[in-house]
This record gives C-alpha cells, sequence and structure tokens, in this order.
C-alpha cells in the first residue's frame, strides 16, 4: 500500500465498496452524530466522508484536531444508508469506515473560513493565500486557468505556431508605461528592465525566418491596479506571424477565441467572423474603444437640432464648437421620477452638468425641456432615435470629446438599470482603423496607439496626409466590454519607420538608439509580418465570470503593488545595495530605511 493514499478524496465510488484504501487530506469539516464522528476529508480532487467509531483508539485524540490539520486514514469503503446518500457529492453513496489515523500536519487557528466561501477582507486572504486558495472557488479558478492554458497551446501548436521564450532581462525601450528597472551588478550605473512585452523580440523572430510564433508570455508593467488590471504583471497569449495580413491575424484568433470560450464556458458565444467597428465609429455609437455589444443603446448626433433652438443651455453649447449627444432607450418612459433623479446624479458625477431628457407618454412629449422646442425638432428627434409612446431619450451637451466620454457613461449605466445586458452571452468584436497619430496635451503630434505600426497606404499616406487623419492597420479584440488585446500589422521598412517617428518628432537617431535591433534587422530583408497578444488574465476573468482580475491569478499583488505574502516589495541588505553600487535616497515623507553604502 502507498506510503500516504491507494485513491484521491474524489475519485471512491460504488465500485470500490468493500476494499481497504488509504486516503489523505485536509480536515473540511467535522460533525457529531451521537458520538460517531463524520469528517470530510479534502484534496485537489474532492471530498470523501470518514467515519470514526468511538471504540477506535485514536478517536480521543479527535479533540486535538483542528480543521484544516492534514490527516491519513485508512479504512474500509462501505456504501451509505440511501437516507444519508448526497447526489450533489461524486462520492456521495460511499464512506470510509476509518481503522487507522496519522496526523501529517497540524494546523493553528485559520484566520478565516476555508470550508465556506465566506466574505473576508482581501488584505488578510492575501496575507494567507495558501489558505485562500483552499477555497473551493478559488482553487477551481485556478485549476480552470491552467486548464485554458493548456488548451491555448495546443491550439497554436496545431495552427503550425512554434512555441518560442523571449528574454526577461532586456533593455529599456519607450512603450507606453513605466519600466521595471533591474540594476547591473557587473556593470556598474546600467540597468535591464523587465519586459512590457515580447514586442520587439517576435518582431526580430520574424525576420529571423521563424513564420510563426506564440507563447504564454510574462509581461512586467509598473503602473496602478484596476479590476480588469493586475499591478506590475500578466500574462498573454502572444503571436506573430510572417507574410501575414490584419484579415489573416482575425482568422487565428477568432478561431482560438471561440474555441476557448464555447469549450470553457456554458453561456452562448458570437459566431465568426467577429464584428469589425472603425474606431471612430465605436467612439461616436458607444463613447468607448472598447464598446459593450450586449447592451443595445447607441448614441446619436443631434447637434444640428439644437443649433438655433430656444433652448439655450443646448444651443449655446453648440454655438462654442459643443455637440449634444442623445441616447435612445425602448419603454422606459414609465419609471419613476427617482429613476430620472439618479440617472440625473449619475451624469453629474461623470463630468455632466445635467441630463436632458425626453419621454413620450400618450401621444404626448413630457420634460421640462419640451417647451423650448419646436414640434418639427421634436419630429426630428423622434425620428432620429426611432421612439415612440413609451420611449425616452436622454441628452449630453458638452464640448465633443467630454460629451462622447459621458454619454458612453451613461449609456453603459443606463444599460446596467434597465437590465439591458444579457449576463449569460460573449459578445466580441474587433475594434479597427484607429488613427495613427493624435495631438498630445501641449498640441503636438505624436502616436496614439503603437508605433511600430503600418500605417494605411504606406509611404504616399506618410508624405502627403494630414497626420492626424492617417489610420493604422491597428486592432483592439474586446468582449463584453473587456479589452483582451492590441495588436497590429508591423511597419517593417526602415524608411517608414524612419518617416513615421519623424512626423511624430523623433529623429533618425532617436529610432537608432531606442530600436537598434528592430532599425538594423529591417535592413537586412524584413518579411511582412503581424501580430496581437491576448490577455490570459482577463479571458480566465470572463471565463469564470469574475468581477476582480486577482480572483484568477494564484499569487496577485494588491491594488498597492504589494505581496501580502511575501512581503514584497521590501527592504534588502546593505551589502546587496553595495554589491550594485546603489544607494537608497528616500522622499523626506517615506521611513528612513537602514544606512548603505554607496
Amino acid at each position: 500500500m502507498h506510503r500516504y493514499r491507494t485513491h484521491n478524496c474524489g475519485e471512491l465510488r460504488d465500485g470500490q465498496i468493500g476494499q481497504t484504501v488509504k486516503l489523505s487530506g485536509w480536515i473540511n469539516s467535522v460533525r457529531d452524530h451521537g458520538g460517531i464522528l463524520f469528517i470530510d476529508l479534502r484534496d485537489h480532487y474532492g471530498l470523501t466522508q470518514i467515519v470514526i467509531d468511538p471504540a477506535q483508539p485514536f478517536y480521543k485524540g479527535v479533540e486535538h484536531w483542528r480543521v484544516e490539520s492534514t490527516i491519513c486514514f485508512v479504512g474500509k469503503v462501505v456504501a451509505r444508508i440511501p437516507e444519508a446518500v448526497n447526489p450533489k457529492l461524486a462520492t456521495g453513496a460511499i464512506e470510509v469506515v476509518a481503522e487507522e489515523m496519522e496526523v501529517l500536519g497540524e494546523s493553528l487557528v485559520i484566520p478565516f473560513q476555508v470550508a465556506k466561501d465566506e466574505d473576508c477582507n482581501e488584505a488578510l486572504r492575501l496575507e494567507y493565500r495558501f489558505l485562500d486558495l483552499r477555497r473551493q472557488s478559488l482553487h477551481k479558478n485556478i485549476v480552470l486557468r491552467s486548464k485554458v492554458i493548456a488548451r491555448m497551446r495546443e491550439l497554436m501548436t496545431a495552427k503550425g505556431f512554434m512555441e518560442i521564450q523571449t528574454p526577461i532581462l532586456t533593455s529599456s525601450s519607450p512603450e507606453g508605461a513605466r519600466d521595471y528597472l533591474v540594476p547591473s551588478r557587473i556593470h556598474p550605473g546600467k540597468f535591464y528592465a523587465l519586459p512590457q512585452a515580447p514586442q520587439q523580440f517576435k518582431q526580430l523572430l520574424m525576420t529571423s525566418g521563424f513564420d510563426r510564433y506564440f507563447q504564454i508570455a510574462p509581461c512586467f508593467r509598473d503602473e496602478d491596479a484596476r479590476a480588469d488590471r493586475s499591478p506590475g504583471e500578466f500574462y498573454q497569449l502572444d503571436m506573430e506571424m510572417a507574410f501575414a495580413t490584419q484579415d489573416d491575424v482575425f482568422a487565428v484568433n477568432e478561431e482560438v477565441l471561440h474555441a476557448i470560450f464555447s469549450e470553457f464556458s456554458d453561456k452562448m458565444i458570437d459566431n465568426t467572423p467577429f464584428v469589425r467597428i472603425p474606431f471612430r465609429e465605436a467612439i461616436e455609437k458607444y463613447g468607448s474603444d472598447k464598446p459593450d455589444l450586449r447592451n443595445p443603446l447607441i448614441m446619436q448626433d443631434a447637434t444640428e437640432l439644437f443649433r438655433d433652438c430656444d433652448f439655450k443651455a443646448f444651443a449655446g453649447v453648440v454655438a462654442s464648437g459643443g455637440a449634444v449627444k442623445t441616447i435612445a432607450a425602448k419603454g422606459c418612459a414609465g419609471q419613476p421620477r427617482k429613476f430620472f433623479d439618479d440617472m440625473i446624479k449619475f451624469a453629474q458625477s461623470v463630468g455632466s452638468k445635467g441630463l436632458g431628457y425626453l419621454r413620450w407618454i400618450d401621444g404626448e412629449v413630457q420634460s421640462p425641456i419640451a417647451k423650448f422646442l419646436s414640434a418639427e425638432t421634436l419630429n426630428q428627434l423622434k425620428e432620429l432615435g426611432g421612439v415612440g409612446d413609451g420611449d425616452v431619450m436622454f441628452f449630453i451637451a458638452d464640448q465633443k470629446k467630454e460629451a462622447t466620454e459621458i454619454g458612453g457613461a451613461v449609456r453603459t449605466e443606463l444599460g446596467k438599470r434597465l437590465e439591458l445586458i444579457d449576463a449569460n452571452v460573449f459578445k466580441f468584436c474587433w475594434i479597427v482603423d484607429f488613427p495613427m497619430y493624435e495631438l498630445d496635451d501641449e498640441g503636438k503630434v505624436a502616436f496614439s496607439h503603437n508605433p511600430f505600426s503600418m500605417p494605411q497606404g504606406g509611404m504616399d499616406t506618410l508624405l502627403n496626409k494630414d497626420p492626424l487623419d492617417i489610420l493604422a492597420f491597428q486592432y483592439d479584440i474586446v468582449c463584453n466590454g473587456t479589452e483582451l488585446s492590441s495588436g497590429a500589422v508591423r511597419n517593417h521598412s526602415p524608411e517608414l519607420m524612419i518617416k513615421a517617428f519623424d512626423i511624430a518628432g523623433y529623429g533618425k537617431s532617436v529610432v537608432e538608439s531606442k530600436f537598434p535591433a528592430l532599425y538594423r534587422a529591417f535592413q537586412y530583408g524584413a518579411p511582412p509580418h503581424a501580430g496581437i497578444a491576448p490577455g490570459v488574465d482577463r479571458i480566465i476573468m470572463l471565463l469564470a465570470d469574475q468581477p476582480n482580475i486577482r480572483e484568477v491569478i494564484a499569487f496577485p499583488m494588491n491594488q498597492k503593488a504589494q505581496d501580502l505574502l511575501m512581503g514584497a516589495p521590501g527592504n534588502v541588505e546593505p551589502n546587496q545595495l553595495r554589491d550594485l553600487h546603489l544607494q537608497v535616497k528616500l522622499p523626506k515623507k517615506a521611513e528612513q530605511p537602514t544606512e548603505s553604502p554607496a
């Protein structure tokens, strides 16, 4: 017989009745039924009920056991009496009558419940993550994560992609977020950087003659946490294809994502090909480049209808160059006054001065602003929104950028409050045709997305078009309002690269110094190539139906980028700093560390 177990705790069935078995696991719960003890023994695979008779010599030791202690039992498998069968449990038809017991590891009093998924302070959960991971819901999420990643590898390999690992220690480069820097011991004063993404390496692999690359890539960015973004590090299904177009990338990703979401969820999935929405259309209709298409509401522009109206609040905004956005909501005119008051408060909370609305009830228009609008304008609004009795139109008036952003937030909130969002579907879309450039806060032309992208129209566009009108072969894949990934057809021409950076205010010397490997490689026959990198953590978060990304990561940091389990970041010894030729100089308000030499 094996030292610790002959079977796992989720394995025994009717076919093992009468066998003597050995099980090891954690004490999930203890119940005393008239002196006879019933213990649920738990391991990675499930639960088995252990029965301990008072006549057993180890029975008296039970009072010293605590839940979550690790115990090994030897006993005989018996059938449960009919009224004790538990159909909700895989092993619910049997139990094990204990004949021997060995304590493998005693537990202290646990800081929170493990057997029940009760709410618990997150800081405490992260500090005792090894216990938290024993809880059924979190344990299940990590198992799901493992299975999804394994399936991703199968799918990518079957499509001819090779898994290649790229460096973790690399050079710092301007890619949008802050780098995590690693000081070099043998090169004083110089630093490595942890990669924000394997972007340059995967492009170099394409220039090296590999045709299709992928990896489950760790990425490191020193940025603030959000519900759908972990601070510090994250993983992505990174991929790149040589001699590929945008459509080639879409085809591969649609097949992979459709397979993953179909196999690991019971929700309805969009058929492929996924909807494609140009960036500017997405902003105009949804106020966002990551729209949740489960929400049927859209924004429309009503600016011209208010240009000469008597409602001065809106007419004044239009005269100043602003815009009026409207959202038509079907069947909600009968909502109580509080609903509309709460929506006004919400709009104000996201930066709006207010929220106008018109209600069509029994053939009449009811609204404080209706008296300022002519019958013709009301009819035009009705036609614009396709509304009728029982419907409502909401209005946001502000400068165009602000009106669009506020309208997008109002659209999302209306979708939630009116319960328009179906929780049982996954709606995918591609956002395409991103602008290559935008104006920064100082009014200068800057890259809007990815500087490595191919401009639509190539060199001719860069030479002859207004930079703000240039579109790029850049794209995002979005699911239920969550951006899963950005990607692009790459700019593989050194001449195009120099010109593209020149428009953004960077000379040739900047390209040569900041991206030396890519610039040099592109001068030796680079193939056209394209890629993308769907976020693994966000995919698992959607599949597990979790609102917070920390619920699908085994050992996450908290929102302040702290690892409460391991105590990171933390102080280091003076000799470690000495070896790295570093000296710590803290802000005045920060706690002073132990002095360390330069």
